[in-house]
């Protein structure tokens, strides 16, 4: 009798279709709290059209979500994570330490992070310099020397005379959430950069400038107030001093009880955000298991659902949700890459 040698990856490969199949016959999805909305849409969409199962997504979080993915191969790990960043060569490299070495990048678009309070109180107009004034752990001494002290502004007027004289008092995402990671990137270190001296430390040291401009204060005028953002919204109404930090389409979504602040004089807007105008501004992805492509039932049919015109395009269903949607040729370049399932490049 004839014996048939199997490689090592072909056993690996039988083990994952038998394992994932036998424990579940549905798409797993988690990640980013922005993007889970999005995500679900899709997800509902691609349940009523089609003879697969309506994917399981949950809001994890970012950062959370990637430990999740990256956890290894097979049905009791997810498929798929939305993030609302890119992933990180760090986390690359813990897929590669756990057996996920092939992962396909999807961009779905843009998004704007706004700090929004409730309708009821006054518009705030704010500089990135007053935000990194107002939330940074540590600031340019007022004394005017170049050194840097504990941050002692209580209210915003502190910060800047023409400003309100209201307590600071910011409801947001924690370290885990991918809106965090852009918001101290694009809003913290942006306006961390007006101050020349910590400008100048970026050139002489990487990591001090980093903790300087991304180290937020624990003092209670920033609060992490978890991934979900519905219950962001539910505090601003409730508390009208306060601010809350959001992707923009939660501040589309909740239109009636809340505003954005405007951000060096610009709005966050559709049509801002998608022109490059509004400052704090950031790309969404989800990232795929390729290994599970093929294994688990549907993934393949549900990125071709989420990439099709009619979800992602310029007048697609997502961009009623508040997806900023990309230009033709860059979603031309997305599609594309879905369709090969082009795996990223090692970072």
């Amino acid at each position: 009798m004839k014996k048939v040698l199997l490689t090592g990856a072909a056993v690996m490969a039988a083990a994952l279709s038998t394992a994932a199949q036998a424990e579940r016959d549905y798409i797993s999805i988690v990640g980013s709290s922005t993007v889970y909305p999005f995500s679900t849409v899709v997800a509902e969409r691609f349940g009523k059209s089609t003879d697969f199962r309506t994917p399981k997504v949950e809001s994890t979080g970012s950062g959370g979500g990637l430990k999740l993915f990256c956890a290894g191969v097979g049905g009791s790990t997810p498929d798929i994570t939305n993030a609302s960043r890119a992933i990180k060569s760090s986390e690359i490299k813990l897929c590669a330490k756990n057996g996920v070495t092939e992962i396909v990048e999807v961009k779905v678009g843009y998004d704007g992070i706004v700090l929004a309070n409730t309708k009821a109180a006054d518009r705030m107009e704010l500089s990135r310099k007053d935000i990194f004034l107002a939330l940074a752990k540590n600031v340019p001494n007022p004394d005017g020397t170049e050194t840097l002290v504990e941050n002692p502004y209580k209210t915003w007027k502190d910060v800047n005379p023409a400003l309100p004289n209201r307590k600071i008092e910011v409801l947001g995402p924690p370290p885990t959430s991918g809106t965090r990671d852009a918001f101290v990137e694009l809003a913290m270190e942006g306006g961390c950069k007006k101050v020349p001296f910590i400008k100048a430390i970026k050139k002489q040291d990487k990591k001090k400038f980093k903790a300087i401009c991304h180290g937020m204060r624990e003092d209670g005028a920033y609060v992490e107030a978890g991934e979900n953002d519905n219950l962001i919204v539910q505090k601003l109404v409730a508390n009208p001093n306060a601010l809350g930090i959001f992707g923009f389409s939660f501040l589309e979504q909740n239109s009636d009880k809340v505003q954005g602040s405007k951000v060096d004089g610009k709005l966050p807007t559709f049509d801002a955000i998608s022109e490059g105008d509004y400052p704090v501004s950031r790309s969404l992805f989800f990232y795929v298991k390729k290994a599970h492509v093929g294994v688990i039932p549907g993934i393949e049919e549900y990125l071709a659902e989420f990439t099709s015109e009619r979800a992602m395009g310029e007048d697609g269903y997502l961009a009623d949700k508040g997806m900023i949607p990309m230009m033709d040729d860059e979603r031309a370049e997305v599609v594309s890459n879905v369709k090969n399932l082009k795996p990223i490049a090692a970072k």
